[in-house]
C-alpha cells in the first residue's frame, strides 16, 4: 500500500482516529442491529405458544436450530475471506454481502417455514461475505500504525454493539409487542440503509479494498514497496500462525458460555424471571429504561454529528443516507418511550436484557481502548485469560440466584442476577473478542488476512454451535439436577479454561515473536 493512500486514510480525524474508521463504524452497526435484532426474537419466536404468533418449538429444537444458524454465520467467513482476497476484493464482498443478507430478512419477515430457512440461508451466506471483509478493511488501513490496532477495533468494536443495543432494543420490542413480522423486517430495513451508506462514501478508504486486480495495477504503478507485502521469515510465520490458532481454540470456551445470551439465558429471563413490576417499581424502571435508550442513542448521534463535520460535503449522499436511517430512528425510539409511558401495566420484555451487553460495552469500550494503550497494558494470552475468568463470575452470579428453581417452578427471581451476568460477560468479552480480532491481523501476514479471518471466524463458529447444543440441554439438566447446576458448568469451564492460558503463557508470547 502507497504512502499516498495511509496518508489519505488518515487525513481526517474523528476522536483521534481516521474519519473512515467511522465510516466502517456505522455500517457494522447497522450489519450487527439486523443481526442482533433477528437473533433476539428467534429462539422466542419458535418456542412461543401459537396463540401469541409463536411456532411452538421445543426449546431443545429451537436452540439446535438456533447453534446451527449462528455456528454457519461464523463459517461462511472462511469462503467469503477467500472470495475477497482473490477476486471481490473486500469492498465488493461488503456490499454484495450485505444485499444479500437484506433480502434473508425480508423473507423472515413472511413467517413460514419456507422462508424462514430461505432467509436463514442468506443471512448466512451474506454473513460471509459482509464480516471477515469489514475487519480486513481496518488491518490494511492501519498496517502501517499496528500500536493504534488494539484500539482501533475496540472503537470498531463500539459500533458493533451499538447496532446490537439498538437491534435488540427496537427488533426485540417491537417483535414481542407488536409483531414478529415487524421485528424481523425492520432489522432487514436497516441493513439496507448501511449497504447504501457504505457504498456511497467507500472513496473515503483510498486503494484500500479494491478488487485483487486493481490493487496489483495500483502496485505496479507506485514506486515505492507497498506495506501489504510484510518481508517476515518463514519459520517465524509458521509459529505467528499457531499462535493464532491458540488463541483461536480459547474462544471456543469463550463463545460456548457467552452466546448461551441468545439461547437459555433469554430463556431464563422469559420463564424464571421476575419481569412484572407495579407502583413505584414500574415507574422507576420507565424512567431508567428512557434514560438507557436515549442517553446511548444520543452518544452514538454525536459520534456522528463528529463524523459529518469531517465528511458531509465530500460524501454527502452516504450522510444523507446515514441521516435518514437515525430520523427513523429516533422516531422509533420515542414512540416507543411514549408507549411504555402510557401503558397501564409493566412488563420488562424477556429480549431488554440482551441490551445490557450492548450498553455495558458502549460504556467501558473507550476505558478499555485506553487500556490497552497505556503503558498497563497486558500481554495477549493473559487478556484472554482475565476474560475468560469474568465470563466465568457471571454466570457465577446466575448459579447462586437460580438456587432452588425448577423446570416447573413459579417462583420468580431478580432481574438483579442477570444484570450482574451481563455486566461481567461484557468485560470479559471486551479483553477477548475485539482484542482477538487485532491479534489476528497482527500476527497474520496481510496478504493472508481475509482467508485468517475467516478460519479464526471458524472457531467462533465451534463455540456458537456448542452454545446452542449445551443450551438446549438446560431443560434436561434442570429435571435432573437443578437450574443452578446448569449455570455452574458453564462458571467452571471458562475459569479453568483461564488457568491453561495462564499456563501457556510463556509459550504462546514465544511463538508471537514480539507481537504485542
Amino acid at each position: 500500500m502507497s504512502q499516498q493512500t495511509k496518508d489519505h486514510f488518515f487525513s481526517s480525524s474523528v476522536l483521534g482516529h481516521p474519519a473512515g474508521l467511522f465510516v466502517l463504524f456505522f455500517t457494522e452497526m447497522w450489519e450487527r442491529f439486523s443481526y442482533y435484532g433477528m437473533r433476539a426474537l428467534l429462539v422466542l419466536f419458535l418456542t412461543s405458544e401459537l396463540a401469541k404468533g409463536g411456532w411452538a418449538w421445543s426449546t431443545e429444537d429451537a436452540l439446535s436450530l438456533y447453534g446451527t444458524y449462528t455456528m454457519a454465520v461464523y463459517f461462511t467467513p472462511v469462503i467469503g475471506g477467500l472470495l475477497a482476497d482473490r477476486l471481490l476484493g473486500y469492498r465488493w464482498a461488503v456490499v454484495i454481502g450485505a444485499f444479500i443478507m437484506t433480502l434473508g430478512h425480508a423473507a423472515m419477515a413472511v413467517e413460514t417455514p419456507l422462508f424462514l430457512y430461505i432467509g436463514i440461508g442468506c443471512l448466512i451466506v451474506g454473513n460471509g461475505l459482509f464480516k471477515p471483509n469489514m475487519t480486513s478493511i481496518i488491518s490494511n488501513a492501519y498496517a502501517s500504525h499496528p500500536e493504534k490496532k488494539d484500539g482501533a477495533y475496540s472503537i470498531f468494536y463500539m459500533g458493533v454493539n451499538a447496532g446490537a443495543f439498538l437491534g435488540i432494543m427496537l427488533c426485540g420490542y417491537i417483535g414481542e409487542k407488536i409483531s414478529w413480522s415487524w421485528g424481523f423486517g425492520l432489522a432487514g430495513i436497516f441493513m439496507f440503509f448501511g449497504m447504501l451508506q457504505f457504498y456511497f462514501t467507500q472513496n473515503i478508504f483510498g486503494n484500500i479494498g479494491l478488487t485483487p486486480k486493481k490493487t496489483r495495477e495500483l502496485a505496479k504503478e507506485d514506486e515505492e514497496v507497498s506495506a501489504i507485502v510484510e518481508e517476515v521469515p518463514s519459520n517465524i510465520v509458521f509459529d505467528r500462525i499457531v499462535a493464532v490458532l491458540i488463541f483461536s481454540v480459547f474462544t471456543v470456551f469463550f463463545w460456548a458460555a457467552f452466546e448461551q445470551a441468545g439461547g437459555s439465558m433469554t430463556i431464563f429471563a422469559d420463564k424464571y424471571t421476575q419481569r412484572q413490576l407495579f407502583g413505584g417499581a414500574g415507574t422507576t424502571f420507565k424512567i431508567a429504561d428512557a434514560l438507557l435508550t436515549l442517553v446511548p442513542l444520543g452518544i452514538i448521534t454525536y459520534v456522528l454529528l463528529k463524523l459529518f463535520s469531517q465528511t458531509f460535503k465530500k460524501y454527502t449522499l452516504g450522510n444523507l443516507i446515514l441521516s435518514f436511517s437515525f430520523i427513523i430512528i429516533w422516531a422509533i425510539v420515542l414512540w416507543k418511550v411514549f408507549r411504555e409511558f402510557t401503558a397501564a401495566e409493566t412488563e420488562v420484555p424477556a429480549t431488554w436484557f440482551g441490551i445490557l451487553n450492548s450498553l455495558f460495552i458502549i460504556i467501558f469500550a473507550p476505558v478499555f481502548s485506553k487500556w490497552w494503550e497505556s503503558k498497563y497494558n497486558l500481554s495477549g494470552p493473559f487478556k484472554f485469560a482475565v476474560g475468560l475468568t469474568f465470563l466465568g463470575l457471571g454466570f457465577g452470579f446466575l448459579a447462586f440466584g437460580s438456587m432452588g428453581l425448577e423446570t416447573d417452578s413459579v417462583v420468580k427471581v431478580s432481574m438483579f442476577w442477570l444484570i450482574a451476568a451481563y455486566l461481567f460477560h461484557t468485560l470479559g468479552e471486551l479483553c477477548i473478542s475485539p482484542v482477538g480480532l487485532s491479534y489476528v491481523s497482527k500476527l497474520v501476514p496481510a496478504s493472508w488476512i481475509g482467508i485468517m479471518f475467516g478460519v479464526y471466524y471458524l472457531f467462533i463458529a465451534m463455540g456458537n454451535k456448542l452454545a446452542g447444543t449445551t443450551g438446549g440441554m438446560i431443560d434436561e439438566i434442570t429435571q435432573k439436577y437443578s437450574l443452578s447446576t446448569f449455570f455452574l458448568i458453564f462458571t467452571i469451564v471458562p475459569i479453568a479454561a483461564a488457568l491453561i492460558m495462564v499456563v501457556l503463557s510463556p509459550l504462546v508470547k514465544k511463538l508471537m515473536h514480539g507481537v504485542k
